[in-house]
């Protein structure tokens, strides 16, 4: 069979299915339920072939209160491994929502080294709406792969560089949660954060990027990134937890824009520390 590439970091349902039974081609189920939600069903349907992406609940830093923080390499490389990751795969991942959580775990192979990674453009809704058959899904049996992880520098960032740029003013810092929380007009949705943003940080939320479940068109988000960053570049990516941050991310390279970097502890470390300074809109509850 001839080899295929990834056309860009997005692609489209019907891309996918043309490929489908490429031997190259690795399909996974990377669904997180919004913070409040329901725990997704391992029950679920999927797209048939796909393996299960839990950066959530097991793929992720074991020593860490904050959820869902990139693991060490070793921990990644075992866990894609057991998932038949080879270093030649072609990896599209998938949602249950539409477009919510699969950037982030294509944020996370980007980080540790696999560049042949995209995101399905409407995941499974769009999958189904298009007519395409999905199976039960289930548990990932087949061979070990040969991947090994190795962490890219600048993909990910700390509460310390995040700090540093919003005092110096050479990288922007944007948040992708919702223009209520980001002006603390609504509680955060996990217990114990303040409510606000960080001094000097823009806001442009996640949802704004897309459109029935679907990224905006390159031009749209071309225009809706250089009315909010003017002439700034190399930009930070905040949100909740480290998640829709890489929707901005993802937005930002289908953009053109590179040098971007994803906050990982996000609003669950930086609302939770006393120590980092929160500021809030006029009117509302005040931070502490």
């Amino acid at each position: 069979m001839q080899p295929i590439t990834l056309p860009t970091p997005l692609v489209s349902v019907d891309w996918l299915a043309a490929h489908l039974d490429h031997p190259d081609l690795v399909i996974l189920d990377a669904h997180m339920a919004p913070p409040g939600s329901a725990a997704p069903s391992e029950a679920a349907q999927q797209i048939p072939g796909a393996r299960r992406f839990d950066f959530d609940g097991r793929i992720k830093a074991p020593d860490t209160l904050l959820p869902h923080m990139l693991p060490a390499p070793e921990l990644f490389s075992r866990e894609v491994q057991a998932l038949g990751i080879q270093q030649r795969s072609l990896i599209v991942v998938y949602d249950r929502i539409g477009l919510f959580s699969a950037p982030r775990a294509w944020w996370m192979f980007r980080a540790m080294g696999h560049t042949q990674v995209a995101v399905l453009d409407g995941g499974l809704p769009a999958w189904q709406a298009a007519g395409h058959a999905t199976t039960t899904a289930a548990d990932y049996r087949g061979a070990a792969g040969d991947f090994v992880a190795s962490q890219q520098p600048g993909l990910f960032c700390d509460a310390d560089t995040v700090h540093a740029a919003l005092l110096s003013g050479r990288r922007p810092v944007v948040d992708a949660r919702s223009s209520e929380r980001f002006a603390g007009l609504a509680a955060e949705p996990r217990a114990g954060l303040r409510s606000g943003h960080m001094p000097g940080a823009l806001n442009l939320p996640f949802a704004m990027l897309q459109q029935a479940g679907h990224m905006k068109p390159v031009a749209e988000l071309q225009q809706q990134f250089a009315a909010l960053l003017g002439s700034q570049t190399a930009p930070i990516f905040s949100c909740g937890s480290g998640v829709t941050a890489c929707i901005l991310a993802l937005g930002a390279e289908l953009a053109g824009y590179d040098q971007l970097t994803v906050y990982d502890g996000s609003w669950s470390e930086w609302g939770a520390d006393p120590a980092r300074p929160v500021v809030t809109a006029p009117g509302s509850a005040q931070a502490d």
